[in-house]
């Protein structure tokens, strides 16, 4: 079972798609779609929801060869398709990754 945390870092984030923090802080700036909370001191604490957000843009851009501006214009026009698209692939890379613990039992 996976436990879930309220909030992320922009260093968990970061780790999480494998990209520098500056490029969350980027695509903070460029996607209405990710609001961040900030503490006292000013450090960005993303919910599960900003993550799938990020999650969306990463594949579109980073996956799928989309330019910012065609990742926003897709979002606008028809998030529900690219939303569905994602959870499509993250449930199957978490059947790959059972497989492959259950081929290393083998």
């Amino acid at each position: 079972m996976d436990i879930k945390k309220l909030y992320y870092s922009i260093g968990e984030v970061s780790k999480m798609f494998d990209v520098n923090a500056s490029l969350i802080r980027f695509w903070e700036k460029e996607f209405e779609i990710i609001n961040p909370k900030k503490n006292k001191r000013g450090s960005r604490l993303f919910s599960e929801s900003d993550v799938d957000c990020i999650r969306l843009i990463y594949q579109l851009v980073k996956e799928r060869g989309y330019t910012l501006q065609g990742a926003k214009k897709k979002l606008k026009e028809n998030k529900d398709d690219t939303v569905n698209d994602t959870e499509v692939i993250k449930r199957l890379q978490h059947i790959k990754k059972k497989l492959l613990e259950i081929k290393d039992l083998i």
